[in-house]
């Protein structure tokens, strides 16, 4: 029962449940994308082309029989993917560099300086009366 116990402590860290959650987004943003992708961005392109449907691209390696299915290399959806790919890297890049640029804002704006302790004010406050004596 350690183990569940060490691994209970783990899981509830706050960086795992924000990795969980980064992760659980990021799937998600993903699916938009593909949509996006295939429903919205593609269409277009494949009218640009001669009514091509990029989905249905592919270099039929064996026929099919009655058997079995035919045997497609399909390149139309290693594209689609590659776009895919290619919208989520810049849209994460560009997610990325407004964080850093928050960060460095957030580092350069000066600290308030803390407040003396009580012991330090005490001890100033002997210092300007030994000044003054």
């Amino acid at each position: 029962m350690k183990i569940m116990k060490e691994f209970k402590e783990f899981a509830m860290r706050g960086n795992v449940m924000d990795i969980a959650v980064g992760i659980i987004i990021g799937a998600a943003f993903g699916k938009i994308i593909s949509s996006f992708v295939a429903n919205v961005l593609m269409p277009p392109f494949g009218i640009l082309l001669g009514h091509v449907n990029f989905s249905y691209l592919g270099i039929v390696l064996k026929q099919a029989t009655p058997e079995s299915p035919a045997v497609v290399l399909g390149y139309g959806m290693f594209i689609q993917s590659l776009v895919d790919f290619v919208i989520i890297a810049f849209a994460i890049f560009f997610i990325i560099k407004g964080m850093n640029s928050l960060k460095k804002k957030q580092a350069e704006a000066p600290d308030a300086p803390a407040e003396p302790a009580a012991q330090e004010k005490l001890l100033a406050e002997i210092r300007d009366l030994l000044k003054q004596k």
